[in-house]
């Protein structure tokens, strides 16, 4: 058994908890369901078996067994992301899930320098991603609108396509339904943040809709 363990065995342990729990306090506090704990046992169980593989492997490739971790890791992401209408969700939780293996594995094939340089390069995009969008990128948003109008004011369709596509960047139509006496009209929207006010005010003062939502 001594000969398989070393004292640098347990370095990397604690690295990987303390890669771990950076990464997975940033979900921790957004109440994600990948968090401290489950980013930790991540970056902590990649370390393991990159260990492993690099102490087992003798003579052979020891990135083998380490090459199945990213389709592991794979399985564990999708996992995380879910699908409600039109959004998507989970897609960064499932990134950092990525990074945390990717730094446990670098952990493990001894590589502390080069697992810090990209854990401080991953902690600086996700703390800084946020005010980086609001202040130097546009924010666009794609929205869904359902409109509900009169059948007697179906004659007004164009006009009030029109309208809306002069608030907004860009618009599709994807859905026209009838239900009884009424007309439900879906949209696509492409619509930046300096839009939103004036959209949405025209949204809430056109008579015209019987009901709408986005």
């Amino acid at each position: 058994m001594s000969e398989h363990f070393e004292i640098l065995d347990i370095y990397k342990a604690v690295f990987s908890i303390i890669v771990g729990i950076i990464l997975g306090a940033e979900r921790e506090m957004k109440d994600k369901s990948a968090g401290l704990k489950t980013i930790t046992v991540i970056c902590l169980g990649s370390t393991l078996f990159t260990i492993l593989s690099y102490k087992l492997a003798g003579d052979g490739d020891p990135t083998r067994i380490a090459s199945y971790i990213v389709s592991g890791i794979g399985f564990l992401g999708a996992g995380v992301i879910f699908k409600e209408g039109f959004n998507v969700y989970g897609l960064t939780t499932a990134g950092i899930i990525w990074i945390a293996a990717a730094i446990g594995m670098a952990i493990g094939f001894g590589e502390i320098y080069m697992a810090f340089t990209f854990l401080i390069s991953a902690m600086i995009i996700i703390y800084s991603a946020k005010f980086l969008i609001k202040n130097y990128l546009p924010q666009n948003h794609n929205k869904i609108l359902k409109i509900q109008i009169s059948s007697a004011d179906f004659y007004k369709k164009s006009e009030i396509i029109n309208e809306i596509r002069r608030l907004v960047r860009g618009l599709e139509e994807i859905a026209l339904e009838k239900e009884g006496k009424s007309i439900l009209m879906t949209l696509e929207l492409h619509i930046n943040e300096k839009q939103l006010h004036e959209f949405e005010n025209y949204l809430t003062s056109n008579e015209n809709f019987e009901y709408f939502s986005y």
